[in-house]
Order: structure tokens, then C-alpha cells, then sequence
């Protein structure tokens, strides 16, 4: 294939698993409905520097991606499609940037091979789903670190490329914080000073300038929320800044041990190639390296060295850390997809090695766990009914329908073909499309069914329910949230509530004795627990366990609300 067609067939597959279900899913808690508020309250104020969230400061991240949503909800309205474009868009932009950069070095048909493994996997698909920040974190580490590399080993004009490492190192900054310098930079430490080329990058990298690019583009915004607020913006951000590394936050902890099995899962089925490229790529810069053929190393086995690296050095520094979450090690995917590839098309030129048949064996192995332990869920929701209707009310009413046990049969039968084909001499390169196929087929019936079915009884009912508050109160009028609050529900509100848990009733009274209009979201489980009038407030309406009730008995109804929350907005946030 040309390039052309391999950037029109990445633009297509690319584009359809990004884009899939984009807008048609409601927010997950915590955190899609937390940056996707605080963007919408940004467009609503007008305040471009302070971001917001339930009309409070949110000064947890940086403003780059609020700024992005914010804009997104100018062009298409305020709804999920547009909250979670920017992340899509970052995942699109950066399977181009892995194919570019990658066929310029390995080919083309590596650098399609690694850009398909980057993004046919959990991990990397599901960050390009959310309304998080790490989609165009990923975008911004990668973008530095392949500029750091180009430029240092290119000729003339390349070496300008170094200018991006310090762009790149700037827009981190500014969108999640301090990762976005240490990431690039541990990883630049490192490979300089593995390669001793200290005293090329200092001539050649222009640190000092390029410094001064990277604080060109991050501090403005600092400076401008420290003027602003003072050492309350510090004392608000430092958590986030410093305080995941040294201590646990949120209860997201672990062991040292937390992202093995995050990355052998969330990488399937590239992650059984992985062991054995990091293997082949350190052994053969240990055998060059004090050799006289050190000095001749090839451009592309240097690239590898540094794919290595960055694997061996993110993945270090996360597992290092106090505060955990699966998404963290984002930042390795692009490397790791450069080493697999560049071993896979190795492999496919030579006789089969111990390491590639154990590469295989793993991803079988992994594949029929995984397809298993689908199969099986089920059985084990049956088990946790109990528990999982704590949080979901109509746990019990409810099934996860086909689309578990469909993937799982996917799983088990493509691990099988993947087997078949590269446990064979002759047949060994279908093994990668069976595993690109296996994939593939099993994240979109996941997402065109399974989410679907599980966003429909267990997402939307509150969020519909309070966009359906958010239509009916005035600006005067209350709106509580009683032991059913997610930061989503602000969004699909559009306005402040009350929030109430369970155990603290009396928190209420003072707001049903205020004049105008009053409305509790809660589970319909727990009316009876309502203090004093509120108990015999009228029910409006019930969603799958979830009731909206109120002082007086109207309310609008708009028939959208039949709907899931994402088709209850219009293009500008309005029916």
C-alpha cells in the first residue's frame, strides 16, 4: 500500500472506533462529569482562566483541555458528543503521528502496523472515549519525545524538529501539570545519558531557548490564577501536582505490582509481544554497547533503544507512585506499539525463536481468560446482584443482556485463530490481522451493544431525571440531590443542588421551608426516609429505580426525555 491509502485506512478505522457511540452514551462519574461541567460553567460565565465545577473552583488540572471542550460546545452545543470530541480527536492525531514518524525511520508498512497496534486496544481506546485529559497528554508526551529523538538523530534542517520536544513539554504542562515536563523529561535523561550524547544535546538541543518556548506556552495561565488567587490557587493544585507521587489520593492505591496486569490486559493483544521485544531491543544495544560498532548502530535499532526506554522508564515511575489509576501508564502506549512492531516485522523475516512461540502462548493464554471471565459475567453479576444494587437501584431487574457473552466467544475464538496462524512457519503473519481482528470486533460489539444496554438502567436514569429538574426550576427554585449525587448530574441540571447523603435529612429542612419550587432526585428505595412534608411530595416521575419528586405535582415532559440524555440536546444545549 502506499501512504496515501495507509493514512485513508487509518482515517477510517481510526475515525470509526473513536467516534463510535461518541455522543450517544451519558457521562460516566467521576470524572467525565466533572471536566465536562466545568467546561460547560466556563462557556456559561465567560471566565477563561478560573475553571468551575457545581459554580465552585476546580483548580485540580491545568485550563488546556476545558479550553478545548469549551470550544467544542460553541460548534456542536453542550452534550456528550462535543464534552468528548477533543479526546477522540487527540486519538485520531495521534495514530497519524505514529504512522508518520514510524514509517519515516522503519517504513511504511511498520509504521501502519505500529500505528494499528497503538489504538486496536482497551487502553488507548477507552481514553480517547472520556472526558478526561490524558487523550491529549498522550498526544503532547508523544509529539516531544519523537522530536527529541528526530532531532537528535537527524541531519540539517531535522534537527529542527527539537523545537516540538519543548512545544510538546509546554502543552503537557498546560494540561495536566508537572507530568507533562516529567514524563518527557525522565525519558530524554535517560536515553541522553545511556547514549552519552550530553554534550550533543547541549550544543545541538538548544535547552536554554527552548526552555524559554516551553514556559512561553505553560506559564501565562500560572501566572494568571496566582495573581488571581493567590495562594489559594497553590495550596487547591498542589495535590494534583506533587501530592499523587507521595501519597494516596482518592483511595486509588496499590501495589508496586498495579500495572502488570493493567498493561497486560489493557494492551491485548500487543502486550504478549511486549516481554519479548524489550528483550531483543536491550540485548542488542548491550552487544554493541563499547564496541566499535556502537558508532554504526543503525537509526532504527536506536529508535528501538529509545522505544525501550521510554516503556521501562514510564512504566517505573507509575508503579513508583503513591496514587494509582489505570490510565496513568497512557504515556508508554506509542512506544511500546513502536517496539512490538518493529519486532513483529523482524520476526516474520527469520526462523520462529522460543521468545515469539512464548509471545504467542501469552496472548492465547490472556485471550482465554479474558474471554472466560466475560463469558462468566453473567454469573458473577447474579452473585453481586445484592451489592451492585446499592449504587444501582434496579440491579436486580435487569440483565447484562448478550453482549458479554459475545465478546467472551470472540476472545476465546480469536485467541485460537491467533494460534493457529503464528504457531506456523507459513502462516505466520495472518496471525497479526487475527489479532487486530479479534480486537477490533470485540470493542465494537462491546460499544454498539454492551455499553448501550448497560447505559440505559444503570447511567441514564438520574441524568435524565435532572435534566428534566433543570428544565422545570427557576433560578430561585432548589433542587436537591439526595443519595444519588454524580458530578454528571450538574451538567444534564445546568444549574447548583443540593446535595444531601444519606444520614444527614435534617440538611434539608431549611431548604423546603425557602418560598418557590422544590425538587428531590433520589432512589425510590429511600423516599420514606425524606423529612417531615417531603415525604408526601407528589412523585413526578421514576427511572428505574430513581424518583423525582417535588412540592407541586406539574412538571414538562419533553418527549426526548424517553430518551437517553444525549439525544435530549439540541446543537446549542436547548430542545
Amino acid at each position: 500500500m502506499k501512504p496515501w491509502q495507509h493514512i485513508t485506512a487509518l482515517l477510517l478505522l481510526t475515525g470509526t472506533l473513536f467516534f463510535l457511540e461518541l455522543g450517544t452514551l451519558g457521562l460516566t462519574d467521576v470524572d467525565e462529569g466533572n471536566n465536562a461541567e466545568a467546561a460547560r460553567e466556563m462557556l456559561e460565565s465567560g471566565d477563561w482562566i478560573s475553571p468551575t465545577f457545581h459554580y465552585e473552583p476546580r483548580w485540580k488540572k491545568p485550563i488546556f483541555n476545558y479550553w478545548l471542550i469549551s470550544l467544542s460546545y460553541r460548534v456542536f452545543g453542550v452534550n456528550e458528543f462535543a464534552a468528548r470530541l477533543p479526546a477522540a480527536s487527540f486519538g485520531v492525531m495521534l495514530a497519524l503521528l505514529q504512522y508518520l514518524f514510524l514509517s519515516r525511520i522503519r517504513g511504511t508498512s511498520v509504521g501502519f502496523l505500529g500505528a494499528l497496534m497503538l489504538v486496536f486496544n482497551v487502553e488507548i481506546l477507552a481514553i480517547g472515549h472520556m472526558v478526561i485529559h490524558d487523550s491529549a497528554l498522550i498526544f503532547f508526551t508523544t509529539l516531544s519525545l519523537f522530536a527529541l529523538w528526530f532531532g537528535l538523530n537527524g541531519q540539517g534542517t531535522q534537527r529542527s524538529f527539537l523545537w516540538l520536544f519543548y512545544v510538546g513539554i509546554g502543552l503537557g504542562v498546560l494540561t495536566k501539570g508537572p507530568i507533562g515536563v516529567l514524563v518527557p523529561l525522565l525519558v530524554a535523561a535517560s536515553y541522553i545519558l545511556l547514549t552519552r550524547r550530553v554534550s550533543q544535546f547541549w550544543h545541538q538541543g538548544f535547552p536554554i531557548l527552548g526552555t524559554l518556548v516551553s514556559l512561553s506556552l505553560a506559564l501565562p495561565w500560572y501566572i494568571a490564577m496566582s495573581m488571581l488567587h493567590g495562594w489559594q490557587y497553590w495550596n487547591a493544585a498542589y495535590p494534583e501536582m506533587a501530592g499523587r507521587f507521595f501519597a494516596t489520593l482518592e483511595g486509588h492505591g496499590g501495589t508496586v505490582f498495579f500495572y502488570l496486569p493493567v498493561l497486560l490486559i489493557g494492551y491485548f493483544p500487543w502486550s504478549g509481544f511486549l516481554p519479548a521485544a524489550l528483550y531483543d531491543t536491550f540485548k542488542t544495544w548491550w552487544d554493541h554497547r563499547g564496541t566499535a560498532a556502537a558508532a554504526t548502530v543503525d537509526r532504527g535499532d536506536d529508535l528501538e533503544f529509545f522505544a525501550g526506554i521510554w516503556v521501562v522508564v514510564v512504566f517505573v515511575f507509575f508503579s513508583l507512585s503513591s496514587t494509582r489509576l489505570l490510565h496513568y501508564i497512557g504515556p508508554l502506549f506509542p512506544a511500546a506499539s513502536i517496539l512490538v512492531a518493529c519486532y513483529w516485522k523482524r520476526s516474520m523475516g527469520g526462523p520462529m525463536t522460543s521468545w515469539f512461540r512464548g509471545a504467542i502462548h501469552t496472548i492465547m493464554i490472556t485471550g482465554y481468560l479474558m474471554g472466560l471471565a466475560l463469558a462468566s459475567a453473567p454469573l458473577l453479576y447474579a452473585k453481586f446482584v445484592d451489592k451492585i444494587a446499592r449504587e444501582f437501584p434496579m440491579a436486580h431487574q435487569v440483565d447484562l443482556g448478550p453482549s458479554p457473552i459475545a465478546c467472551g466467544a470472540i476472545l476465546v475464538v480469536g485467541s485460537a485463530l491467533v494460534g493457529y496462524f503464528g504457531l506456523s512457519e507459513k502462516r505466520r503473519y495472518g496471525a497479526v490481522w487475527a489479532a487486530g481482528a479479534t480486537i477490533g470486533l470485540t470493542l465494537f460489539v462491546g460499544l454498539k451493544f454492551g455499553l448501550p444496554q448497560f447505559a440505559t438502567y444503570f447511567i441514564a436514569p438520574p441524568q435524565q431525571l435532572a435534566y428534566i429538574a433543570g428544565l422545570n426550576l427557576k433560578p430561585e427554585d432548589q433542587f436537591i440531590c439526595y443519595e444519588s449525587f454524580r458530578p454528571s448530574l450538574i451538567f444534564y441540571a445546568k444549574r447548583k443542588a443540593v446535595i444531601v447523603h444519606a444520614g444527614q435529612e435534617e440538611r434539608m429542612t431549611p431548604y423546603l421551608k425557602q418560598p418557590g419550587r422544590t425538587m428531590i432526585l433520589l432512589p425510590t428505595r429511600l423516599r420514606s426516609k425524606l423529612p417531615g412534608e417531603a415525604v408526601s411530595y407528589p412523585v413526578l416521575l421514576e427511572r428505574y429505580g430513581y424518583s423525582l419528586v417535588a412540592n407541586e405535582p406539574m412538571v414538562n415532559v419533553p418527549p426526548s426525555a424517553e430518551r437517553s440524555p444525549a439525544s435530549m440536546v439540541g446543537p446549542h444545549g436547548k430542545l
